[in-house]
């Protein structure tokens, strides 16, 4: 069992029946007497990857879920489906895009991420913070942010994702790109 006071940033709990990551959490004590602590969460579903605001009382009470993290590799997609091996039991399985959700812009074969089981079922992934891409194609320079002095063009990646690169990048380059932001980090040797 887990309590309010046991939530923390990554620690994953049941809520109606349902997992969740607790991403953010915050106390409130209240300045009126006899008034409840509350704590304040935002927490994504494990199953959906829907994000909630959620408010408990202090002292609540909660299940602690049986999830697991496995290694698994990114086999290939096919349509709607992308394949995977788990690293551990070389099991193969495969989710479809609306499973997977955002994370279907950062994959590609042989990309190597954590599935994350529960109740014996692959229910989602969760992708490395920073992944290496090979732009495809650029565009023109020219847009420039005036506040960095960074000025910045549109590049295709291998997977046909969009993001801005400086403009001393062409294609055929490697880059690092943060999967949380979808921003580029840097360039991935020449």
């Amino acid at each position: 069992m887990l309590t309010t006071a046991d939530f923390k940033k990554g620690l994953a709990s049941l809520v109606e029946e349902q997992p969740y990551i607790i991403m953010e959490h915050s106390v409130q004590t209240p300045s009126a007497r006899g008034s409840a602590t509350l704590v304040r969460i935002k927490g994504r579903n494990v199953i959906t990857g829907q994000v909630l605001d959620m408010t408990f009382k202090a002292g609540e009470k909660f299940e602690e879920p049986d999830l697991e993290r496995r290694k698994i590799t990114v086999l290939y997609g096919d349509g709607d489906e992308f394949h995977f091996m788990d690293e551990q039991s070389f099991e193969q399985f495969h989710l479809d895009r609306g499973a997977l959700g955002e994370a279907v812009r950062w994959l590609r074969e042989g990309v190597t991420l954590r599935s994350v089981v529960f109740q014996g079922r692959v229910a989602g992934v969760e992708l490395p913070q920073f992944v290496e891409l090979k732009v495809t194609e650029t565009g023109p320079g020219g847009r420039s942010d005036m506040a960095s002095g960074k000025v910045t063009k549109a590049a295709t990646l291998e997977n046909g994702t969009q993001i801005r690169v400086p403009v001393y990048l062409d294609a055929g380059e490697t880059v690092m790109v943060d999967t949380t932001s979808g921003e580029f980090v840097r360039r991935v040797g020449k």
